[in-house]
């Protein structure tokens, strides 16, 4: 078997198809497979990942680090492709790949040990966005099977090789057009705010744990006006228009809502 396509699910259904069309002409008539953890989702996750011939594995929540290493655990693929729920690869990245493992460049890559790395190209609101730090957005995602595992974080959780070389075929290939992800993420404002929640708390959880965190105006004002600036001015988030305008604005309260929560906990520590 040669590919293993890996995703960790929780009611997915709006995406999870989207997903696995990308990939199928990788895996089909016996070339790959689809692993799928799902952690009991209550919609038609799993039934869509089935209707894709997935091999689906419902485990409890473990995070979101913990979670995806189970997945690849259970890969037996000779490479491994890791992707979020909401991800696609683009045709051009399709393309490249079935080079790679099945066309001209199989043999150059025969020997190769290690990961590539592919840009990333985040949504918000429906707008694809090109400034402001959030493109090209480098992800490791494709390993050969053993050479890497997901840094064990509690949020923004990225693979990490163990052994073998980082290869970026982005800078060696031109296929007529990028060999990139597709994130469709934030596809409206409550799903940002929800997001931004979740992940301020987790981001809390880790700060809290490096010590003690007093309540400090740096990070819960400076800081976030800081990142602002910079992100929409310098990095010129303002070219993605409005979109830019509020995703940026709302990064900036995620950075305020992480070291303000981050202070609550070791408040309640201290009470307690």
């Amino acid at each position: 078997m040669i590919l293993s396509v890996v995703v960790i699910t929780h009611n997915e259904e709006a995406n999870i198809g989207r997903t696995l069309a990308s990939v199928q002409p990788l895996v089909a008539d016996g070339k790959g497979e689809i692993i799928v953890v799902d952690s009991g989702s209550t919609d038609r996750t799993i039934e869509i990942a089935k209707s894709f011939d997935a091999k689906v594995f419902v485990e409890a929540w473990k995070g979101y680090a913990a979670q995806k290493n189970s997945a690849i655990d259970k890969a037996t693929g000779d490479w491994t492709l890791s992707l979020d729920a909401d991800e696609e690869i683009s045709s051009t990245m399709l393309d490249f790949l079935r080079l790679v493992l099945f066309g001209q460049h199989k043999d150059e890559f025969a020997d190769f040990r290690g990961g590539m790395i592919f840009p990333r190209r985040n949504s918000f609101l429906g707008r694809p966005l090109r400034h402001g730090g959030f493109y090209p957005d480098p992800k490791l995602r494709l390993f050969r099977r053993g050479h890497a595992r997901f840094e064990d974080r509690a949020v923004h959780e990225d693979l990490q090789l163990e052994s073998g070389t980082e290869y970026n075929p982005c800078r060696y290939y031109e296929m007529g057009g990028p060999i990139e992800i597709i994130h469709h993420c934030y596809p409206t404002l409550a799903d940002y705010i929800d997001h931004l929640n979740r992940y301020s708390s987790l981001g809390a959880e880790m700060a809290a744990a490096k010590g003690r965190r007093s309540f400090s105006l740096f990070n819960i004002v400076l800081r976030p006006a800081a990142t602002f600036i910079y992100n929409y001015f310098f990095r010129l988030g303002f070219l993605d228009g409005r979109e830019g305008l509020l995703l940026h604005l709302y990064h900036a309260v995620y950075v305020s809502w992480k070291y303000a929560k981050a202070w609550e906990l070791a408040r309640k520590k201290e009470l307690t």
